[in-house]
């Protein structure tokens, strides 16, 4: 399925999270934390101003990112879980 964001949207693959700790303990499935950090799929055309311009994302896709733990909305595309969400709720581009 063929998904585009719209506007300053934009959707993330989130990384999977973390299965041992540094140390070589398993982490269990109850204990994981949510990823924070993950790479950008497809992204929107921008946001538009009140005057009608459309600013362009400073995002592109396949920047890997670093989001709020909680930002976005789930959804499943092709059986893999997404986040969309608004380019705003992004921190940081990791390079």
């Amino acid at each position: 399925m063929a998904l585009t964001p719209l506007h300053d949207r934009v959707l993330v693959l989130p990384n999977a999270p973390e299965e041992t700790t540094a140390g070589g303990i398993i982490i269990p499935d109850t204990a994981k934390e949510k990823p924070q950090e993950g790479t950008i799929v497809a992204t929107g055309n921008g946001k538009k101003t009140e005057d009608g311009k459309v600013l362009p994302l400073d995002v592109k896709t396949g920047d890997k990112v670093l989001y709020g733990k909680y930002g976005g909305t789930e959804i499943t595309v092709d059986g893999k879980e997404m986040l969309i969400m608004r380019e705003s709720d992004i921190y940081a581009v990791i390079s």
